[in-house]
């Protein structure tokens, strides 16, 4: 049974921060109706465990309280004194500051995949954190709803033969490698999906075939990866990224070709 509480998930600062931006950026207090609310759907995440919930005070309005003054106090605009709070804290509040409507809108997102249950029916899965167990500032449970959907094999496979009805070749659109040529018959037919528009941007609307891109296992991995602070990334951008990283390997050619 752990002493101390745990620390704070991406998904609880990102809930928690925007409430403050919604309150203009000022703290709330533990009788705040707001506050008591957060608290509750906190403990309701779905990766919250027995352990953490027996913790007295845990995610308790009090402590909720006490988060909406790290955020409100560390802010650039705040004259102050700052609380001390980690760098978790501090990369959500510049997330917030840079691109509040889009993280707004991921946290509306979060909310109401937690209120109709839908975010409890989806199973962890396996790289929805990287490899030090970390996402994104969207949270873990909005890249597990992402990665589900691209794993819908219905979707995936007519995505498939939509690219060869077309008469388009099979392959990754950044790096252009094709499994059928690096692997014979058993590459045949394969690529992985990858959605070009992130669920905390586009909504959770139905998916369209042109919202997906096919993509290899390495680059749709380098898509999704957490770095610095964000988790994911459109195969443009990757493909940018070969270039400038790598301008004179095959790889980094074969995507400024494609």
């Amino acid at each position: 049974m752990p002493t101390r509480n745990p620390a704070w998930t991406d998904d609880e600062l990102l809930l928690a921060g925007a409430l403050v931006v919604q309150n203009g950026w000022h703290e709330l207090r533990t009788g705040d109706r707001e506050v008591q609310e957060l608290s509750e759907l906190l403990r309701a995440l779905p990766f919250q465990t027995p352990e953490a919930l027996a913790l007295p005070g845990y995610r308790s309005p009090d402590s909720v309280s006490r988060k909406t003054s790290d955020f409100a106090s560390n802010h650039p605009a705040y004259q102050g004194k700052p609380t001390r709070c980690g760098a978790p804290t501090l990369r959500m509040i510049a997330a917030l500051t840079k691109r509040e409507a889009e993280m707004l809108q991921a946290a509306q997102i979060l909310r109401n995949g937690i209120d109709s249950g839908e975010l409890h029916l989806i199973p962890p899965q396996p790289d929805e954190t990287d490899d030090i167990g970390t996402t994104g500032v969207e949270g873990r449970l909005l890249r597990r709803w992402a990665l589900f959907r691209e794993r819908d094999p219905k979707l995936r496979k007519l995505k498939i033969q939509k690219v060869q009805r077309s008469g388009q070749v099979l392959q990754c659109e950044v790096c252009s490698f094709n499994f059928a040529d690096a692997y014979g018959s058993l590459g045949e037919d394969y690529i992985e999906v990858h959605h070009a528009t992130p669920l905390h941007i586009s909504g959770t609307r139905e998916t369209k075939l042109d919202d997906l891109a096919c993509l290899c296992a390495n680059c749709h991995r380098m898509c999704h990866r957490s770095h610095s602070g964000e988790s994911w990334r459109t195969p443009e951008a990757l493909r940018a990224m070969i270039r400038r990283s790598t301008p004179d390997t095959p790889h980094a050619a074969s995507a400024s070709a494609s």
